[in-house]
């Protein structure tokens, strides 16, 4: 079976080139008509990680935002938009985003994702709850900023939807999976496949590469894609980027699970012929090279990365200590200490610092792994 996907060339955010790339990449898919019928409630799921300006790359650009709602009322849909943030009041980070503005300017509803809902609990997660705004939209939109990410590879369509848990639940799920990044990727997998937004639509005019999701840097990529099957888009990111499948773990795991839309072979390509503008990924942080558990422990400093404070940057603002997981993290006598022994290795420190104080510090077998191209 084939899996259809979009691709359209937008070398800037310019209203018109945002407005006309759009209608270019839904023609072959249908048109927005095809999603949204007329007085649906829709809600659209913009990546909206923290209050950072659009020109950083770190969430969904306005104009495309802009641009979706329009679209969406167009068809005779009721638009909403919503996400949980890392850190920081929903609203906070959309206005500093610039995405309330569009919200506001475009007369969509914004959806704060305040309430949560428990749904069925999986065999890998002993519970998962997601925003009651998700639950109760009659079609979802999935608006993702193409990034690489420090713990997953990559964030894109699957990734995206992480923000449907609200608040200190993300914490609570990375508590749960520790530093097991296939847990991870599989509870992401669940929970997109509990959503399934009718629609994925991803910004990769500017993407992010390097430190990502918070603290990489821009790469122009010129490119909309677009599709109703997540993997099928993120496998049409990955090939884009130049991201291994095998070092995105959510796109890995689909794979070893041959689920439906994973492998690049099965997409049915539309619009602007493919290319490739590779973005440098993330460092790696772990590798084990097939050890043993019994020598995986005691070599582990060697074998894994962890948090590393930049005291020339850190202005002891607290967000990370609020962010950790595992409560890794505190300040004492105005210095940020990190305890090395409880951290888990998720880095939501370093994804959501503001201030780009944390850098990611790798083992010295990691670090040899990854200068002969084997991490």
């Amino acid at each position: 079976m084939k899996y259809s996907v979009s691709l359209q060339r937008c070398e800037t955010y310019i209203p018109a080139d945002i407005e006309g790339a759009l209608k270019k990449l839904l023609a072959p898919l249908g048109g927005m008509g095809a999603f949204v019928k007329n007085g649906q409630r829709v809600l659209i799921k913009p990546n909206m990680l923290a209050g950072r300006h659009p020109d950083r790359a770190v969430t969904t650009h306005p104009e495309v935002l802009r641009a979706v709602i329009r679209m969406v009322q167009a068809a005779g849909g009721i638009a909403s938009v919503g996400d949980s943030p890392g850190m920081g009041t929903a609203a906070k980070v959309a206005r500093q985003s610039g995405l309330m503005e569009v919200i506001e300017e475009c007369g969509a509803t914004f959806a704060p994702f305040s309430d949560s809902v428990p749904v069925q609990s999986t065999h890998f997660f002993h519970e998962l709850e997601l925003a009651r705004d998700i639950l109760d939209a009659e079609v979802i939109i999935n608006l993702p900023k193409l990034k690489t990410h420090q713990m997953m590879g990559m964030t894109c369509a699957v990734k995206n939807l992480f923000g449907a848990v609200v608040g200190l639940r993300k914490p609570k799920l990375h508590l749960q999976a520790g530093s097991d990044k296939k847990l991870f990727a599989r509870m992401l997998l669940d929970l997109a496949g509990k959503i399934q937004p009718a629609l994925t639509i991803v910004d990769a005019v500017v993407a992010m590469e390097g430190e990502g999701p918070g603290s990489g840097d821009p790469k122009e990529m010129g490119a909309l894609l677009a599709g109703s099957n997540l993997l099928a888009v993120d496998a049409l990111a990955c090939h884009l980027s130049a991201l291994p499948p095998s070092q995105v773990w959510t796109q890995k795991i689909a794979l070893e699970l041959r689920m439906a839309g994973a492998r690049f072979e099965d997409l049915e390509l539309h619009g602007a012929p493919l290319f490739c503008i590779p973005l440098k990924p993330a460092k790696p942080t772990d590798i084990h090279f097939g050890l043993p558990k019994a020598l995986q422990t005691p070599l582990e400093k060697s074998l894994t990365a962890r948090p590393r404070v930049k005291p020339e940057r850190c202005r002891i603002c607290g967000d990370c200590v609020k962010a950790c997981p595992p409560e890794a993290m505190r300040i004492e006598k105005d210095q940020l200490r990190i305890d090395l022994d409880r951290c888990i290795r998720c880095f939501c420190c370093h994804e959501l610092c503001p201030h780009a104080a944390l850098s990611i510090h790798q083992g010295l077998l990691l670090r040899m792994a990854a200068f002969f191209g084997r991490a």
